[in-house]
């Protein structure tokens, strides 16, 4: 079933008339077609796409009209949507409420008078965008082996003269000249005493030597990988071996016991324990991990503070990456992006190499 139809099942389910979608990535996530302005109008039975003359030739070559009709209005799109309301007669506008502005919101009621506009269209998108159908997991497949032979590659790029924003732009470069449709986030990529910082940005410094962590994604289809790797730049003195391979024990422990039905918060604190139990305790400042695709930071969490009614189910796709920081020094991070399959057991999507490399 399309995400268009499981949307509006959905809306049946609950009762829901009508569903105005002005986010791009949920346009694109029901429509398949990736634009920058206009609306989408979901009701039970029908579902409409409004774009401009800009869009237009290639949404009818990409939409499929026979569940949602592509139309480019010869009025303001509000204009035209309350025109479509009033032929339908809907009563009740539902509205994304995580991505719609405040001006957006009272656009709406001053445009729909008459119409009640109620919050619960991202929640309710939301929940079906948390299980991954075989065509995401394509995409995102894809993605991932482009965010591997990013890896690989660098990993020749790397020499004493690099700055960390020269091989982070290289990185993007590779994957845009390899498949990728653009970045999945901003790519990090830090070497030495920046290499605490879990989001530090790439400086225009040469490489400093120690830690040198990576994480970058590509982007397939619209939807994200996720991978980090932290290499050595030089010799790692003893610490070092003992700090990377407690986040290493952390990450393929926590991979190992991932599967269907397991808590959200169970899986956080297999890592942790390890890490703090290991001497780094307060030094693990972020969850274990997050859900992907389409945004790269989705539900579910993998941290200790979820409810324990979140849990692992099939079509979840989450990252796992414990880090060890030590403010001033140096940090490491090593993450994964896995999915949980039918059966219940885990694939990991990512390929490359963990053990520690020395450059």
């Amino acid at each position: 079933m399309s995400h268009i139809k499981n949307l509006q099942a959905a809306m049946k389910e609950s009762g829901t008339e009508a569903i105005l979608i002005s986010s791009e990535i949920n346009q694109r996530y029901l429509s398949n077609f990736a634009y920058t302005d206009g609306f989408m109008l979901i009701l039970q039975e029908e579902a409409f796409l409004l774009t401009d003359f800009r869009y237009i030739e290639a949404a009818k070559s990409i939409v499929d009209q026979s569940e949602c009709q592509v139309i480019m209005p010869d009025t303001r799109m509000l204009v035209y949507v309350k025109k479509l309301l009033e032929d339908k007669k809907i009563k009740t506008l539902t509205f994304e409420e995580a991505e719609a502005s405040y001006s957006l919101y009272n656009r709406l009621c001053d445009t729909f008078e008459g119409v009640q506009v109620v919050a619960g269209g991202s929640a309710m998108i939301e929940k079906l965008r948390l299980i991954k159908d075989e065509a995401e997991i394509a995409a995102m497949t894809r993605a991932q082996a482009i965010t591997d032979e990013a890896f690989a590659y660098i990993l020749n790029f790397i020499t004493p003269d690099r700055t960390e924003l020269e091989v982070a732009l290289e990185l993007e470069f590779f994957m845009r000249a390899h498949g990728s449709e653009g970045t999945a986030f901003e790519t990090i990529a830090v070497s030495g005493s920046n290499s605490s910082r879990p989001h530090g940005v790439p400086r225009p410094v040469k490489l400093e030597k120690g830690f040198f962590t990576m994480d970058f994604g590509a982007r397939v289809d619209g939807y994200c990988s996720d991978m980090t790797r932290t290499v050595v730049l030089g010799k790692a003195d003893e610490e070092m071996k003992h700090l990377y391979n407690t986040v290493l024990k952390a990450q393929t422990s926590a991979l190992d016991a991932l599967h269907a039905g397991m808590k959200c918060a169970d899986a956080d604190k297999i890592a942790r324990d390890i890490i703090d139990n290991a001497g780094y305790k307060g030094c693990f400042g972020h969850s274990l991990g997050h859900g992907v695709g389409l945004f790269i930071h989705e539900n579910p969490r993998l941290a200790g503070i979820v409810p324990d009614t979140e849990v692992l189910r099939p079509g979840h796709v989450v990252t796992v990456e414990p880090g060890i920081y030590i403010e001033g020094k140096y940090g490491c991070r090593i993450e994964d992006m896995v999915t949980v399959l039918p059966d219940g057991t885990i694939h990991d999507f990512t390929k490359s190499p963990k053990e520690l490399i020395e450059l």
